[in-house]
């Protein structure tokens, strides 16, 4: 069943959800100091705050029966942020894949970054705003499986989700090779594989997609054979691994910029 609402909370996700106006925002639910901290730190204006429906708590004990009730409705558990304020917004618009290719079609450069079963969502959010960072057109996740968008997942992304385009797939093995068809360039990373991502050449491609999988297990089977190009990031140290977000991040920095 569809949300009716999403509940953002972080200074930055919420001033970023406001200025972007990409979708409505119901109600801004803070106390005084809340209010303070959103124009210092978010860098809104009096009148952007005006602007809004607002709920104004008389203190924190106050704001978080709110929030408890709130979540409750979200069929979440309540858990406290740092932040005295919060906003009820239109849920983020997740994009079809119809409308990926599209795009695909139409533009002459594109990034994408793909996420096979990454289900953390601290990394999941910790990419997104990676990717948002290094200009990032969309971040394609499975239809199941995926982390979810939380209040968690707002948090930790500080306003990415408003500069990012979310795509969820049904087969994310055949939509690989859907863009391989379409001329992307599609590098999968994986620390099994022999070939480095210093020895890949991206100079001739302007349509480019990188596929990460989950830090425990790694790519899927299925994902791995629509893959014609697997690499890894080779250590230099004693550590061989790396967080999936790290990893990421070293990775979109050699296939993005």
């Amino acid at each position: 069943m569809a949300r009716e609402f999403d509940i953002i909370i972080g200074i930055h996700s919420i001033a970023m959800a406001i200025k972007s106006g990409r979708r409505q925002c119901f109600k801004l639910y803070a106390t005084h100091d809340g209010i303070k901290e959103l124009m210092s730190k978010g860098g809104l204006s009096k009148n952007e705050i005006n602007g809004l429906s607002q709920k104004l708590c008389r203190d924190n004990n106050e704001l978080t029966k709110e929030a408890t009730r709130l979540f409750k409705e979200m069929n979440l558990s309540f858990t406290r942020f740092p932040s005295q304020v919060f906003l009820m917004s239109e849920p983020l618009e997740t994009k079809d894949v119809s409308w990926l290719f599209e795009q695909a079609d139409k533009r002459d450069e594109m990034k994408i970054i793909c996420l096979d079963q990454v289900s953390d969502v601290q990394n999941g959010a910790a990419i997104l705003r990676t990717a948002a960072f290094f200009g990032v057109n969309v971040l394609v996740i499975p239809q199941k499986g995926n982390f979810g968008i939380t209040p968690a997942f707002y948090r930790t992304a500080s306003g990415a989700t408003e500069c990012v385009d979310i795509v969820c797939v049904g087969n994310l093995s055949r939509f690989v090779r859907t863009l391989d068809e379409k001329g992307f360039h599609v590098i999968g990373m994986s620390e099994h594989a022999e070939k480095s991502l210093n020895e890949v050449d991206i100079s001739n491609s302007k349509k480019r997609c990188l596929v990460m999988g989950a830090e425990d297990v790694g790519l899927s089977n299925a994902v791995s054979r629509s893959i014609k190009e697997i690499v890894a990031l080779k250590p230099l140290g004693e550590i061989k691994s790396l967080n999936v977000s790290v990893a990421t991040a070293i990775a979109m920095e050699k296939v993005f910029s």
